[in-house]
C-alpha cells in the first residue's frame, strides 16, 4: 500500500469514527427536502393567510389587465440588445486597453533591462 493510500485511510477511519450514529440517514434526509406531509401543512398555513376571494380576484386582475402590443415588445427587446451590445464593446474596448497597458509596461522593461546590459565600457 502506497503511503498517500494509508493516509487517506487512516483520515477517512478517524473522521468516521467522529461520526454520531444515524448521520448518514440525517444527511439522507436532508437533502430530500420535506416530506408531502410538511408540504400540506406549510399550504394550509398559506391558504389560512389569504383573504377569502383571493383567486378570484386575481384571475378578475389578470384578465382585465392590458397586454404589451408587439411593437412595445419589440422596442424592448431592440433596447436590451443595444444594452447588451454597448456592455460588450465597453468591456471588449476595456480588456484591449488593459492589455496594451500590460503589453507597453513589459516592453518598457525589456527595453530598460537591454539598455542597462548595453552599456559600453563594462
Amino acid at each position: 500500500m502506497h503511503p498517500e493510500e494509508k493516509a487517506w485511510n487512516d483520515l477517512r477511519t478517524a473522521a468516521s469514527s467522529r461520526l454520531r450514529p444515524g448521520f448518514a440517514g440525517r444527511v439522507l434526509g436532508a437533502a430530500r427536502g420535506p416530506g408531502s406531509g410538511a408540504w400540506a401543512a406549510l399550504r394550509e398555513a398559506a391558504a389560512a393567510c389569504l383573504r377569502p376571494g383571493f383567486a378570484a380576484r386575481v384571475l378578475r386582475e389578470a384578465r382585465g389587465a392590458v397586454m404589451p402590443s408587439y411593437a412595445s415588445q419589440f422596442a424592448l427587446s431592440a433596447a436590451t440588445v443595444v444594452l447588451c451590445l454597448a456592455a460588450v464593446l465597453f468591456l471588449q474596448q476595456r480588456n484591449q486597453r488593459l492589455a496594451d497597458e500590460r503589453n507597453l509596461a513589459e516592453w518598457r522593461a525589456i527595453v530598460a533591462f537591454a539598455q542597462e546590459i548595453d552599456v559600453p565600457g563594462r
